[in-house]
């Protein structure tokens, strides 16, 4: 999916009120959280490299829940596939 944030997906798909934002930069691809109940959030947040989060989270290897799991880095090669395909058809 895509609005004027840019390509998301919902981390939670029983959660609508929370999105994951993807993006590629610099060849890597990177993950920006929103939520509708903090948005002051959004702009507090940098863009995180999957490399990084997947370090960060090492950590929960042991615990019932891994917040990697919010980062799913094949939705989010998807989402920007097809957003390059689509950036393509509006260029021909």
């Amino acid at each position: 999916m895509k609005d004027k944030l840019g390509l998301y997906y919902y981390p939670f798909p029983d959660n609508k009120r929370v999105r994951m934002y993807v993006s590629e930069i610099h060849d890597k691809i990177c993950f920006k959280f929103w939520n509708a109940d903090a948005p002051e959030i959004w702009d507090k947040q940098r863009w995180v490299a999957h490399d990084e989060i997947v370090k960060a989270t090492a950590a929960y290897k042991d615990k019932k829940r891994n917040p990697i799991e919010a980062y799913d880095i094949e939705v989010a090669k998807q989402l920007i596939n097809e957003g390059r395909k689509e950036q393509e058809k509006t260029q021909e």
